[in-house]
């Protein structure tokens, strides 16, 4: 258990300027009135932003890594005119939850997630929505506390159904160990491509998701979070709650179109779909078909 009173921050001033750079970021991109809520767990206090009306079928969306409750921005005023909804900071990531141990096995999440959802008093007919890192999360509880849940929607969730290529890896590691913009710019501009390629305004989203980045490097702390892995047959056959898998048909973090085959040969039951005109940024570069297939596939 960490004691160091700045953890996970390196120091006093430079958790003052993240929740600074936070804050900016929310007052310039969150579009909705939200109830901003620490939850207390045995892993430390989590923060979520609730919105929408109190007796909607619940939502919890989790993020990708190195992402927050934010990345949701484009998405969570369609999803809250339909649900109650609960974007979360990683427990482990980055953001303005606060950690007070590590997270080392995939079982761990679930343990985190149920006290979550203890904590903000949702016992069943949870929804559960997950991107990248958070989709792998997301995969992992539904797989191992499947009686709270009611439907599960992943978006091109990091391994799960593939490995991550090589060339992911070594942009990651590059990122990581030498903290500079380059190699941030680097990164993110690869993985999110067709952003990069849109118009003007997403470049000038994806230029403010690379500050982002690059400021959470130098406030937080190296973290070692677990390497998302992919489930086996016999695992994926497990996941019997509906579950709805969207993934662009650009994405870098492995093919898209050997995932789909691979999952519809294993488990037809789970609804695929290739989007076009997207990669790992498919929320980003096409926010209301996302929205649309989402909401479609819940209700």
């Amino acid at each position: 258990m960490n004691t160091d009173t700045n953890h996970p921050f390196r120091s006093a001033r430079a958790r003052e300027k993240y929740f600074a750079h936070n804050d900016r970021l929310a007052a310039k991109y969150w579009p909705i009135e939200s109830d901003e809520k620490m939850v207390a767990t045995s892993y430390g206090q989590t923060f979520i932003r609730a919105g929408g009306k109190d007796g909607n079928p619940a939502l919890v969306l989790l993020p990708g890594g190195n992402n927050t409750s934010l990345m949701w921005w484009q998405n969570i005023s369609d999803l809250s005119q339909h649900f109650k909804t609960y974007a979360v900071d990683n427990i482990v990531d980055i953001g303005k939850s606060i950690p007070k141990k590590d997270i080392k096995r995939p079982e761990e999440f679930v343990v985190w997630l149920n006290e979550l959802f203890d904590g903000l008093g949702l016992n069943t007919g949870i929804n559960i929505v997950g991107l990248s890192y958070g989709g792998w999360i997301a995969c992992n509880y539904a797989l191992q506390s499947q009686g709270r849940l009611n439907k599960l929607a992943l978006l091109a969730p990091a391994a799960t159904v593939l490995p991550l290529c090589k060339e992911f890896w070594v942009r990651v590691m590059a990122s990581a160990l030498i903290p500079h913009p380059y190699f941030t710019k680097s990164l993110l501009t690869w993985l999110c491509e067709d952003m990069s390629k849109k118009d003007n305004s997403s470049r000038a989203i994806l230029k403010d998701a690379i500050d982002d980045f690059y400021t959470s490097i130098r406030a937080f702390k190296p973290r070692k979070l677990p390497v998302p892995t992919v489930l086996q047959d016999d695992e994926l056959k497990k996941i019997t709650v509906p579950t709805l898998y969207l993934v662009g048909e650009n994405e870098k973090i492995y093919s898209a179109q050997q995932a789909v085959q691979r999952l519809n040969a294993i488990v037809p039951a789970i609804t695929t779909e290739i989007i076009p005109g997207a990669g790992h940024d498919l929320s980003f570069v096409k926010p209301k078909a996302i929205n649309r297939k989402i909401i479609e596939f819940l209700e």
